[in-house]
């Protein structure tokens, strides 16, 4: 079945999911009812929610399709690894830009970003006729957060393919393989608008009780809707940008954590310097027979970073997947952040440790999002239920936004202070006087080391129009390897209809 034609085939039954990894998700559902009789109820419409958000977790949509993880390997971050070269090829050719309209990893990442914005596409068509008997606040609340994740889904489907249908609302079942492809200038204009309706939304909160941690928060749209604006590289919009950062920077709402080790520790979901995380747990028992697309609530990822075979101290063993650079390694070795962001495998073994090298091995691997022995899972297979969430908007990275955007629209002062703060808290020398290109450039230098191995870096540098000067050497082809291929199944389901991207 295509994917376009999967997505839309959900309008006719809906089988609501029971999990996104937190409490305030865990409804049961019921069995499977006709959506036509559906979302008549407060819970049923609650639970046509969390079936939106369900799709943050998925990680095994056509393969092993983990956002955080691919574009690692496609950055100068980490190599691909894994096994050998035939382990994973779509990570590989990834990594390498040996991609091609059949081989990478587009078909799980199109599938999940369009099932997404089904979902949420639907849940605000239901919305509209809803019973009166459902509290308004209730359903301004659903809409905000609805809008949201197909605002996220989005965002992160252009930055990936940049040519992509836009699709407003469930499609009837006869203009399915009519879609064509939309100007990237129009999927950004809805992207925002969606964003700023969530923020102009009153009944979206600015903090949560304990009880929803994990949902939508007006800071959290506030600083996506940077995000967004940062992304698409017009200068005349910087300081509008950094306007919109400095909303989140100064509403007193988050803070840097003091020890910068804290931040991944399962124990510290949720904290301080958090503003939008994507919810994992390890305490429902997936297991291998139901791994694909969220029916497991666990982090695939972990279990990627980890050292194959390990036996030791600290750490589970893992699959060896996104082995850190050299070049990493080197930028890195002095700075402060190093233990808390590479995990150094000779030292490990001069504690008697051992691991199998493999594929691309380096000797140095992701410790933000390793698999420790005390964060196993005590049911179901331990490889998909780590329960490690995804830190996808952290208040040093909106400082750093904030303090480009700045730098980008004369605000050379400011800018260099937002810097330094990310620097002083680790025990680093603040920058001096230093503006323009130079401290264009010292921001850049210190996104890759604060934020080194969370996802950002191949973004970063296509936006920044410096991809090719840093991935050449890897294989990098500018003019192409900027976004993916569009999936040929797609192409050839709509006969023609979507187009595929330059080069491929």
């Amino acid at each position: 079945m295509k994917k376009i034609t999967h997505i839309i085939s959900l309008s006719f039954a809906i089988l609501l999911v029971s999990s996104c990894g937190k409490d305030w998700l865990e409804i049961k559902p019921n069995n499977l009812t006709l959506e036509a009789f559906y979302y008549q109820t407060e819970e049923e419409v609650y639970q046509g929610l969390i079936a939106a958000y369900d799709v943050l977790q998925w990680g095994g949509t056509d393969g092993w399709t983990m956002k955080e993880g691919l574009l690692n390997a496609a950055s100068d971050d980490c190599y691909a690894g894994g096994s050998d070269a035939a382990d994973q090829p779509s990570w590989v050719a990834y990594d390498n830009f040996t991609l091609d309209p059949f081989l990478g990893p587009q078909q799980g990442l199109w599938r999940k970003g369009y099932t997404g914005i089904y979902r949420a596409n639907l849940i605000l068509q239901k919305l509209e006729g809803a019973p009166a008997e459902i509290p308004m606040d209730f359903k301004d609340r659903v809409s905000a957060e609805a809008k949201f994740l197909r605002a996220f889904y989005y965002f992160d489907l252009i930055r990936f393919f940049e040519n992509i249908p836009l699709i407003k609302a469930p499609l009837p079942f006869e203009d399915i393989y009519t879609q064509t492809q939309a100007p990237p200038e129009d999927v950004y204009a809805f992207i925002e608008q969606d964003l700023n309706d969530v923020r102009n939304t009153f009944e979206l909160p600015e903090t949560l009780p304990s009880g929803e941690l994990g949902r939508v928060t007006k800071g959290a749209a506030t600083a996506l809707l940077g995000k967004v604006i940062l992304f698409q590289n017009n200068e005349s919009r910087m300081a509008e940008a950094a306007a919109i950062f400095e909303e989140v920077i100064n509403s007193g709402l988050y803070d840097l954590e003091q020890n910068f080790g804290d931040i991944f520790n399962n124990d510290n979901e949720f904290g301080i310097e958090s503003i939008f995380e994507i919810s994992h747990s390890g305490k429902q028992p997936g297991g291998w027979g139901n791994f694909n697309n969220g029916e497991t609530e666990g982090n695939y990822s972990v279990q990627f970073f980890g050292m194959r075979d390990y036996v030791g101290p600290i750490y589970a063993d893992g699959w060896s997947f996104c082995p850190v650079t050299e070049s990493l390694v080197a930028l890195m070795q002095n700075d402060p952040r190093f233990p808390h962001t590479i995990i150094d495998a000779a030292a490990l073994q001069q504690q008697g440790a051992s691991y199998t090298p493999a594929y691309q091995d380096t000797g140095y691997f992701i410790r933000k999002y390793s698999s420790k022995q005390d964060d196993e899972a005590l049911d179901g297979d331990h490889e998909l239920n780590w329960g490690n969430n995804v830190r996808e908007i952290r208040l040093a990275d909106v400082y750093l936004m904030a303090a480009e955007a700045l730098a980008r629209s004369g605000g050379d002062m400011q800018a260099r202070s937002y810097l330094n703060r990310v620097r002083t808290r680790v025990g680093l020398q603040p920058v001096g006087g230093i503006m323009g290109s130079d401290l264009l450039e010292a921001i850049y230098r210190e996104r890759q080391l604060e934020l080194a191995t969370e996802g950002h870096r191949f973004f970063d540098l296509v936006r920044t129009g410096r991809a090719y000067t840093v991935l050449g050497s890897q294989g990098f082809t500018a003019g192409k390897n900027e976004v993916l291929p569009i999936p040929q199944t797609e192409i050839d389901i709509t006969e023609g209809n979507l187009k595929q991207n330059q080069g491929y």
